[in-house]
């Protein structure tokens, strides 16, 4: 029997002997609990009912001994279910039953069944969530993301800090091949230099910034249409969440998030809002095309209106063994009514791959373009450019822990004179402690125009369920 079911016999005993609650004073209670699992047991001198001469008291004495159930040889009688007890704690394999032992198995199997029904009733409520409370075709998932460290560079902000991104993601399928997800969000990055809030070049990708509140960040349902086409449809979505590939291999553990998209800053905008998009899948080929609206609850603005800011991608992929190219493009038009410069209003290229090596190396490479609907030079809104190279080695050192080196433009890179071309370089070391916890160290060092460069380390521990 497995400890847990073990831990669970006295209770189930106990609940049976409620109704003779009126001679609880011939029964010692703490006895009988003190029978529930081989290791917890001390004694059964309080035992009473099965009598020191009967065969059954002498076989399960022997039994005792043999198989070390109990510390202590019984010096008194018991009751039938303490007599039980003592039987289901001792034979956990009754194939391997002798003669002696498949005879007591039958003198005592009515109180072997009660116990054994109150067994499986409480592990089915344990293991399994009613139907009636929760849906049977949701699954949680989660992360919590630990993350101490500090930077060197960024004015009056350079203490070390600690804090916290937690996901959880409640995914529901009616079909089986469909999916509803609705994901909820807390963390409080505040307006550190690893936060977005801040505007640092120093933001993190596992950054939040929700003051501890819990917020929805995810809602949406993805479905389906006949063999080749997948569409999502959202209240509250991500371009990435649409689109049938994404062309890059890193980083398999986020740190900076200029570095996270695939070279290709702008094309790959992760523009939020709601959505709707299509997917079409034959072979090694993925095309996509997907709509995302950030202003889709205001109605003085609206999905595909002048006045809303609305983002428009289709990507075209090529998915082999062990490479992918994807090419990119995103049109953006910032909820833009002015006819003049604003760096929302744009439009963008990419273009990106990953090729895999047979030792476990990933290498990745992406570039990206952006121009602006209208140019203003003084306000910096003009063409840009961006690109990374990033590897990931996997199982290095150890099988589960992974190294990540990546370089890259800290900003979109503008054709000004003076302009430094900022860059950007990182790496981490993800340390695989068990399935479920790693822990990852990373250094990283961004380069400002006209500034000191900030640096940085940090230790980042992620918690899945």
């Amino acid at each position: 029997m497995k400890l847990f079911q073990q831990m669970l016999v006295a209770p189930a005993a106990l609940g049976l002997l409620a109704p003779i609650a009126a001679n609880a004073s011939e029964l010692n209670i703490n006895g009988v609990s003190d029978y529930s699992a081989p290791s917890e047991v001390q004694s059964i001198s309080d035992f009473s009912d099965v009598q020191p001469s009967d065969w059954a008291y002498q076989a399960l004495t022997n039994l005792a001994e043999q198989r070390g159930c109990v510390a202590y040889a019984p010096q008194g009688s018991m009751t039938r279910y303490e007599a039980a007890i003592l039987l289901n704690s001792c034979l956990s394999d009754i194939s391997r039953a002798n003669e002696v032992e498949q005879r007591l198995l039958a003198e005592f199997s009515p109180e072997l069944e009660v116990i054994k029904g109150r067994i499986n009733g409480v592990l089915a409520d344990v293991g399994t969530v009613r139907a009636d409370s929760f849906s049977t075709t949701t699954k949680l998932a989660g992360t919590t993301v630990f993350v101490v460290g500090g930077v060197d560079g960024v004015s009056d902000k350079e203490a070390v800090t600690f804090n916290y991104d937690t996901k959880l993601a409640l995914n529901t399928s009616f079909s089986g091949d469909d999916l509803l997800k609705t994901r909820i969000r807390s963390g409080n990055f505040g307006s550190g230099p690893f936060s977005f809030a801040s505007g640092a070049a120093s933001s993190l990708e596992v950054a939040s910034s929700t003051g501890n509140s819990l917020d929805i960040d995810r809602a949406y349902y993805q479905f389906p249409v006949g063999e080749s086409i997948t569409a999502t449809v959202g209240a509250l979505v991500r371009q990435d969440d649409m689109l049938g590939v994404w062309p890059s291999s890193y980083p398999s553990d986020s740190i900076l998030d200029v570095l996270t998209y695939a070279g290709a800053n702008a094309a790959y905008s992760l523009a939020e809002g709601a959505g709707a998009g299509i997917t079409y899948t034959n072979d090694n080929l993925s095309a996509s095309l997907v709509l995302v609206s950030d202003e889709a609850t205001d109605a003085s603005q609206g999905i595909l209106t002048e006045q809303g800011s609305d983002d428009i991608t289709a990507q075209l992929a090529w998915v082999a063994d062990n490479f992918t190219v994807a090419a990119a493009y995103t049109t953006s038009d910032g909820g833009n009514t002015t006819d003049t410069a604003d760096a929302n209003d744009f439009d963008a290229w990419g273009l990106s791959a990953q090729y895999d090596l047979d030792n476990g190396i990933s290498l990745n490479a992406g570039m990206g373009w952006k121009s602006p609907d209208k140019e203003n030079d003084a306000s910096n809104i003009e063409d840009e450019s961006t690109w990374s190279l990033g590897v990931v080695w996997s199982d290095l050192g150890a099988e589960g822990n992974t190294l990540g080196i990546a370089y890259g433009t800290a900003e979109g890179h503008r054709d000004d004179s003076g302009y430094d071309d900022p860059m950007a370089y990182e790496v981490y070391y993800s340390m695989a402690i068990s399935d479920n916890i790693t822990v990852t160290p990373a250094f990283f060092s961004i380069e400002k125009d006209g500034a000191d460069d900030v640096t940085g380390g940090l230790v980042k521990t992620t918690f899945s369920f």
